[in-house]
């Protein structure tokens, strides 16, 4: 046993055993990742964030304006940033030099940091007056050669236009500069499934494989009514016809290819993924062949991010939804060959009313023969040629889905086989105009890798769960965006992804408190295979810890990669 794992393993926890199965022959322990250095690690995730755009307007855009009582004005009226300037050159002639310069940054996803740079004759008091734009006001005192910093927090997303006044009361003069500026975090705007790609069929892009090592490029911005604007896209991303091993990495067009991955495949396999990519300066996204051999390759678009006003996303405690083995969500048994079932999603175990879409883990076990499944809003009359999960008879495998819901709050599946298949989904978040979590892209970083030697190069050992600080400390981050992907598993069995309750300072002090085991699975594997899957987890708050549980019996190496987090503040 590796020092990572022989230090946590002294913490000693006893954890249950998952739901179902019998107990461990041994005690199950925490593994504390080596990457871990300290009690402030995993703080902060935005560190990763890509370059962020600035804000600046110069001293020499400030327009003048007199406040010399005039017929029909008040005395000592505070100035309108948008009045005419008066034309008394005598009055307008003290403190020449009066000016402010403004640079502004986002903060956050709503929030956004101002910096003024006052520009004045001294000995003179000022009054400094923010309107940011959205009916809201600050008035702070100034001095002349004055800096201040102000922050502010946008309710929604959007560009603004923040106007400031200077205000030099002893000379009668006020100075006004505008900064048009806009948030950085996207919501969410869901939309009915739509294949984007398919290069078995030309849609998208030539009739043709893709060759290894090199991309398909896959027209987003413009292309089935997905504005311009858009900052990234969540696409159910499918590899076919594959004759060798690979993998699949999404990237925004025109950025740097990042070493992580989306996708894993063997010869003979067709395997799916959700991602959510950024979008490329000139709307597209490339899926990049990692493989040995040429590969066909799918892509369904099933919503877009913008940075105006849509939908936020509220994470939740992987809650079970349906469950055909036990008649949950829908009736009892296997979904017949063909078949379609319709379930309710909103107003249910925690999903208010008025979402817009909805993120799940989607699992399909006991297939009869080779299919897939599809998943589509309850208001959409004809089956979407798209595809989210696909199959092989007797296999037990998950993806993630992201999916709009109908009018009425509820979703339909169906099974694109010709025999029975058994389908399990859990609910993992939602979409809605009252949620504030907005998506924050970060460039692709490789968080956790049990077969590095900075990890130990030990793999995860059956029934036990890593630890892993992501944002500890952060406020205000809601979830992340992650791929996950088991390799070399012994047995087969399945990831679960939560957050902790602790901190990191009690696991290093062994005072931490016994998570609950959970029951939701957001990877499912067979014996000796590779298997990848989109997982949208809670932070569970400030603490910021996820741990990642192997419920196999077997050991596997686990490798996380970060995309992106929502972000409330």
């Amino acid at each position: 046993m590796s020092a990572a794992v022989a230090v946590a393993a002294s913490f000693g926890t006893v954890l249950a055993p998952a739901a179902a199965q019998a107990a461990p022959a041994a005690p199950a322990a925490a593994v504390k990742g080596k990457s871990v250095p300290g009690p402030d690690a995993g703080k902060p995730v935005k560190l990763a964030q890509p370059e962020v755009k600035t804000f600046h307007s110069p001293a020499e855009r400030s327009v003048r304006k007199s406040l010399r009582t005039t017929k029909g004005q008040t005395s000592g009226a505070t100035p309108q940033a948008d009045a005419a300037p008066q034309a008394d050159t005598a009055v307008s002639a003290g403190n020449p030099d009066l000016a402010v310069v403004l640079n502004a940054k986002p903060t956050s996803a709503h929030g956004i940091e101002l910096q003024s740079s006052i520009v004045s004759a001294p000995g003179v008091s000022l009054k400094v007056t923010y309107d940011w734009g959205d009916g809201s006001v600050d008035v702070v005192d100034g001095t002349p050669d004055l800096e201040t910093t102000q922050q502010h927090r946008y309710a929604e997303l959007g560009e603004y236009n923040v106007k400031v006044t200077v205000t030099d009361a002893t000379n009668q003069v006020a100075v006004v500069n505008e900064l048009p500026l806009s948030t950085i975090g996207s919501d969410f705007t869901p939309h009915t499934p739509t294949r984007l790609l398919d290069t078995r069929s030309g849609i998208g892009a030539a009739k043709a494989k893709v060759a290894p090592y090199t991309s398909a490029r896959v027209k987003i911005a413009g292309n089935a009514k997905i504005p311009a604007g858009a900052s990234a896209v969540a696409l159910n991303v499918t590899v076919t016809n594959t004759t060798s091993g690979g993998h699949v990495t999404a990237f925004a067009s025109g950025g740097k290819r990042p070493t992580t991955s989306n996708l894993n495949f063997e010869p003979g396999q067709t395997v799916p993924n959700m991602v959510i990519v950024p979008v490329g300066k000139d709307g597209y996204v490339e899926l990049y062949n990692g493989g040995w051999e040429s590969v066909d390759l799918l892509a369904d678009v099933t919503g877009y991010f913008t940075r105006s006003a849509s939908s936020g996303y509220s994470p939740m405690t992987p809650t079970r939804f349906v469950d055909t083995r036990e008649g949950l969500g829908t009736s009892w048994g296997q979904v017949p060959g063909q078949g379609t079932f319709g379930t309710q999603i909103s107003g249910l175990r925690g999903v208010p009313g008025g979402i817009t879409a909805v993120a799940l883990n989607v699992t399909v076990t006991n297939p009869r023969e080779d299919g897939h499944l599809t998943v589509f809003p309850s208001d959409v009359q004809q089956v979407p040629t798209t595809s989210n999960l696909n199959f092989r008879a007797g296999q037990t495998i998950a993806n993630s889905v992201i999916v709009p819901v109908g009018a009425d709050g509820s979703i339909k599946v169906r099974n694109g086989a010709w025999a029975g298949v058994d389908v399990i989904v859990d609910v993992v978040g939602y979409y809605s105009p009252d949620s504030q979590g907005a998506y924050m892209s970060v460039a692709p970083n490789r968080m956790i890798d049990t077969r590095d030697p900075e990890w130990g190069s030990e793999p995860l050992p059956g029934r036990y769960y890593l630890w892993q600080p992501i944002s500890h400390k952060e406020q205000g981050i809601a979830g992340y965006v992650m791929n996950t992907t088991v390799t070399s598993p012994a047995e087969a069995g399945f990831l679960s992804v939560a957050p902790d309750p602790n901190t990191p300072d009690q696991y290093f002090n062994n005072t931490a408190v016994e998570p609950a085991r959970p029951t939701a699975s957001s990877l499912n594997w067979a014996a000796n295979k590779t298997v990848a899957n989109m997982v949208q987890a809670s932070s569970g708050g400030p603490n910021g810890v996820v741990d990642f549980w192997n419920q196999s019996w077997g050991p596997i190496h686990l490798i996380v990669d970060i995309f992106g987090y929502y972000e409330t503040k």
